[in-house]
């Protein structure tokens, strides 16, 4: 039996090339207003997976999200972004691609289709039982992350992924399914539009709540960022300010710069 690809649908639009500048964006901008509505379907779906990466975490296991094109992209994205917003290590949470780093930038040829390489990108790390592997694919059928899901469970290690087709075989094998059902693209089969934002939402959602989770924000601060520009310095310093009445700008910038986080400067104000 065929699976059936939502994703692959044809677009409710036609004759794109016959409109105007503004049709286009509002066809395009009608179509994104649904995807929050679909995420939200899959909030339930999305808790459970959430809870599993958490407790990995928490036992000092680590998060890795796999995934080509677009989808491996947003993986790579949202793992890059963990370290300098929460403070959190660089290993902790990391991003695979098929076709490595050249393909962050350019296609690497059929990588994709290669239902082996997955599982030999996640040895490279040394992955364990310790760990949790999100599979990341649009269609929900990429060989490349199939085969990661499939060796890693058959391995003891969890599974989960983010897909936007109903019943696919990346879901089949993971242990924490998240099923975003976007439909037809504006321009058909084109992923990277209402799909590739529909994982991005789930990405943000779910990296957010497990940092959360896991003590790295205190009441809605990222009280643990690292101070690698002016702009983050002086939000931290705002933030210490905030926190412990401190009103001199330059003794609590100081103070900041000195301790290396929010966290550890409140700490030391004694406030």
């Amino acid at each position: 039996m065929v699976f059936e690809k939502v994703t692959e649908e044809e677009s409710r639009y036609h004759d794109l090339e016959k409109m105007d500048t503004h049709e286009i964006l509002t066809g395009i901008n009608r179509e994104d207003k649904t995807v929050p509505d679909a995420v939200e379907k899959a909030i339930p779906q999305i808790e459970k997976l959430v809870a599993a990466i958490a407790d990995k975490l928490l036992a000092g296991g680590r998060l890795f999200y796999i995934g080509a094109g677009t989808s491996g992209r947003l993986g790579v994205l949202d793992a890059s972004e963990i370290p300098p917003t929460y403070g959190m290590p660089f290993d902790l949470i990391i991003g695979i691609i098929a076709g490595g780093e050249t393909a962050i930038r350019r296609p690497v040829e059929n990588a994709e289709d290669d239902g082996r390489q997955g599982w030999l990108d996640l040895v490279q790390y040394a992955i364990s039982e310790k760990d949790i592997v999100v599979g990341i694919a649009a269609s929900g059928t990429t060989p490349y992350v199939i085969g990661a899901l499939q060796e890693s469970r058959s391995k003891g290690i969890p599974t989960g992924c983010i897909v936007c087709n109903p019943g696919s075989p990346v879901a089949a094998e993971a242990d924490y399914p998240v099923e975003v059902i976007v439909g037809p693209e504006f321009v058909t089969g084109s992923t990277r539009m209402k799909s590739g934002t529909a994982q991005k939402l789930v990405l943000n959602m779910l990296s957010t709540a497990v940092m959360v989770r896991i003590g790295r924000v205190e009441d809605n601060k990222m009280v643990n960022m690292q101070l690698t520009n002016s702009k983050l310095v002086d939000r931290g310093t705002r933030m210490l300010m905030e926190n412990t009445g401190l009103t001199d700008y330059e003794r609590a910038r100081e103070l900041l710069l000195k301790s290396g986080s929010v966290k550890k400067a409140i700490d030391a104000a004694g406030i």
